[in-house]
C-alpha cells in the first residue's frame, strides 16, 4: 500500500490481540524510527522506554485510568524527556559530530558556545517544555512508521505521569514520562476495526497562499 493507504488503515486501536507480539526486526524498526526522529538542535533530550513485561504492563492499567489495552499490546513504549539538558549533553553531543563526521572543532566551536549560552539562559521548565513538544514529534513519527509497517498503535496522554514514573524507576534514570505508545496487533472484535475514518474535507482543513 501507498502511505496514504496505510494511513487510512491506521486507527487508535482500542483492543489489541494480546496472542500477537511483534518480531525482533518490527521492534528494531521502532528503535530505529525513533532514534532517527528530528530533535531540536540534534540533542535528543529524550528517551524510549520499552515495556514488554507482562505485570508490568497489567501494573500499569490502574495508572493509565484502566485502558486495557496496555496490557493486551505486545510492547508499551514510554516516550520521556530528560530533565535538563547540561552543558554536558551538549558537549557530548559535538564530540559525538566529530567523531561521526570528523569535524574539526574550529568548524563547530562558535555553535557549541552559542548552545551552551543558550541553555545557560534558559530555566529549567523552559528546558523541559521545550523536550516535551519534541516528544510529541518522535510520536507522530512512530505512529506513521507503525502504519507503514502494519503495527498497530494506541497514542496515550490519559495516564498519571509520576505514579508511571515511580513504577519505572524513571526518576533513577533522570527521566520523565510524557506519552504512552502501546503497540501490537489489532484484534477481530475491536469496536473500531474496519470503520471508515470521520475526517473534515481537505477544504475545510487546508488554506493554500499563492
Amino acid at each position: 500500500m501507498n502511505i496514504i493507504d496505510c494511513l487510512n488503515w491506521r486507527y487508535a486501536t482500542k483492543k489489541f490481540d494480546s496472542s500477537k507480539k511483534l518480531s525482533t526486526q518490527q521492534l528494531d524498526t521502532l528503535k530505529q524510527a525513533f532514534n532517527l526522529t528530528a530533535t531540536s538542535f540534534g540533542l535528543q533530550p529524550i528517551k524510549l522506554i520499552i515495556v514488554s513485561n507482562q505485570e508490568l504492563k497489567e501494573k500499569m492499567i490502574p495508572l493509565c485510568y484502566y485502558q486495557e489495552q496496555i496490557a493486551q499490546a505486545s510492547h508499551v513504549l514510554a516516550i520521556c524527556i530528560e530533565k535538563n539538558t547540561s552543558e554536558d549533553d551538549i558537549n557530548a553531543y559535538f564530540d559525538l559530530e566529530k567523531q561521526i563526521r570528523g569535524t574539526k572543532e574550529e568548524v563547530i566551536s562558535k555553535f557549541r558556545s552559542q548552545l551552551i549560552d543558550m541553555y545557560k539562559n534558559k530555566s529549567l521548565e523552559e528546558i523541559e517544555q521545550s523536550a516535551i513538544y519534541q516528544t510529541y514529534i518522535v510520536l507522530g513519527n512512530l505512529m506513521t512508521v507503525c502504519a507503514i509497517e502494519k503495527i498497530d498503535a494506541c497514542p496515550m496522554e490519559g495516564f498519571i505521569p509520576k505514579k508511571i514514573d515511580e513504577l519505572l524507576n524513571l526518576s533513577e534514570k533522570n527521566l520523565k514520562s510524557v506519552l504512552l505508545l502501546p503497540v501490537g496487533f489489532r484484534a477481530n472484535d475491536d469496536i473500531m476495526n474496519g470503520l471508515k475514518k470521520v475526517r473534515k474535507p481537505l477544504n475545510k482543513t487546508i488554506i493554500e497562499i499563492s
